[in-house]
């Protein structure tokens, strides 16, 4: 194995954390494997001037796009509050097509995702981005296929992670993909972090959606969904708990939060599902049937869609991790 190339490309207004996180788990890994296997990481920007970031922190990048005329094995674009109202920067674009296609991963952390979308690469992929901009995103580049509920995520060489702090679990699962699960590992019990959240988790729970006024239809639906998961939450029995038509149900849910009652009530039960596998060791099917999918193989097939891994294998996950610190 020779050292493997790890580029970060970085801009005026660049999101701190979507470069340190990940480049902190590199340099990390550095202390674990052999000399020869290390990684050899670059900042660049289009220009090697001290640039500074959206917390306004100064950043001095190793090389300028000039420099990197070269091709890496690992090229990654940051992100920046501004990038999804922002054209990129078009000697990026052209350092992608020139360079960034050559890297055998190329991809981006938290809202980068803009720039390869900008660039024409996410078309017919599969790809994520933080959480409030996935929508975004995918209305912009209707040829990709966005995920929004990805921590990171995988399409064959193109490597995109959710948001800020989620660069670092892309990180630790391409130091694992490179040196192996127990060098991650030590990479995150250093770091302090959950030693590699599941690609598949979401980010975010159903509830921390736009906040609703104490009382209104959605206010209430909310808070039954909450406490009778268990129970048939069909849209019907819904819109009696609002007041409303299910009809006018379906478009305040859709205008105010931007999912359908159902896909409410399917984020919910993964949710409690999620907080159950990691702190109870109630058995799959009672879990199941606590949470409203009426039998482990529903949840696991739901499980499998939205999060990209089943039920037990997610358990089995968090405990090994959990268990190392």
């Amino acid at each position: 194995m020779s050292k493997h190339s790890i580029a970060i490309v970085v801009h005026d207004g660049v999101q701190a954390l979507d470069v340190a996180g990940p480049l902190d788990v590199f340099a990390e890994a550095n202390g674990f494997v052999a000399e020869e296997d290390a990684y050899e990481i670059s900042v660049i920007a289009p220009e090697a001037r001290v640039l500074h970031a959206s917390n306004g922190m100064a950043l001095l990048p190793n090389l300028d796009l000039s420099d990197a005329a070269i091709p890496f094995d690992t090229a990654l674009i940051a992100g920046g509050p501004s990038l999804p109202d922002s054209m990129p920067d078009p000697r990026v674009r052209a350092w992608l097509f020139d360079w960034g296609m050559q890297a055998k991963r190329l991809g981006s952390v938290c809202t980068g995702a803009f720039v390869l979308g900008q660039a024409g690469l996410l078309d017919g992929r599969s790809a994520t981005t933080h959480w409030e901009a996935a929508q975004r995103l995918a209305s912009m580049f209707p040829q990709a296929n966005i995920e929004p509920d990805r921590i990171y995520l995988r399409d064959g060489g193109l490597v995109t992670s959710a948001g800020v702090t989620a660069g670092i679990d892309l990180a630790l699962a391409l130091v694992a993909e490179d040196h192996g699960k127990s060098v991650a590992l030590a990479c995150a019990r250093r770091l302090v972090v959950v030693a590699q959240r599941q690609g598949g988790q979401s980010q975010f729970s159903p509830y921390l959606l736009a906040p609703q006024p104490v009382g209104s239809p959605i206010a209430r639906v909310q808070s039954y969904v909450q406490c009778h998961l268990n129970e048939a939450l069909h849209v019907d029995r819904l819109a009696d708990i609002a007041g409303v038509s299910p009809r006018s149900l379906a478009r305040v849910f859709t205008s105010e939060l931007g999912v359908t009652p159902h896909e409410f009530v399917e984020r919910a039960r993964v949710d409690q599902a999620r907080a159950l596998l990691e702190g109870s060791d109630l058995p799959l099917k009672a879990l199941a049937f606590q949470c409203g999918f009426g039998g482990a193989e529903q949840m696991r097939v739901v499980f499998q869609r939205r999060l990209g891994t089943s039920p037990a294998a997610y358990r089995s996950s968090f405990r090994a991790m959990a268990g190392a610190f």
